[in-house]
């Protein structure tokens, strides 16, 4: 396994559409996904999506860490979810604001919409179907990593650039202020 270099604001492979995945269970993509759970875990990050370490692939990996578990949601599996070829819907219209950051865009975080609920499909790495309906932090968690497979990143989805801080006025100033 190996800790693979995370693609920073203003490579070309953050901005374009990823390419779908034929077959989950190919060695390459087992060692990506292996190589991409270890870079997240070393960041530290919650979420990592191929583009992030220059694979042009519609994969991803996440987990969602006990303490961002709301009341109210259903618990997210264990461990760490790799998911390939990921789709999501939304269900109802219903957002709610946010902070979030991003590996791709160190040291900063920005308040950013996103659809409370929302139902994601795809497949493992043994092709097996995946098929969740979640809301909260582990909704955030997957439509922020969906959207780098569609060459979108959160500082495109803000609404509101006062909510932009570095993170260490973040933790000074902003992190009791709500979005």
């Amino acid at each position: 396994m190996a800790i693979l270099k995370i693609a920073r604001l203003g490579n070309p492979v953050l901005i374009r559409p990823a390419d779908a995945i034929a077959d989950p269970g190919h060695p390459e993509v087992r060692r990506l996904a292996r190589d991409m759970v270890e870079t997240m875990l070393d960041a530290p990050g919650v979420g990592l999506a191929a583009p992030q370490v220059h694979a042009s692939l519609r994969l991803i990996v996440f987990h969602v860490p006990a303490p961002r578990v709301e009341a109210e949601a259903e618990p997210p599996p264990e461990g760490v979810t790799v998911l390939v070829n990921p789709t999501i819907e939304p269900l109802g219209d219903e957002t709610v604001m946010g902070w979030e950051g991003c590996l791709s865009i160190p040291d900063l975080r920005g308040a950013v919409p996103r659809h409370r609920t929302i139902r994601y499909r795809g497949v493992d790495l043994e092709g097996q179907a995946i098929d969740r309906t979640v809301s909260g932090f582990h909704a955030r968690v997957v439509q922020h990593e969906v959207d780098h497979l569609d060459g979108i990143l959160y500082l495109s989805r803000m609404t509101d650039l006062s909510l932009l801080a570095f993170n260490d006025e973040w933790m000074r100033f902003m992190s009791e202020r709500q979005p």
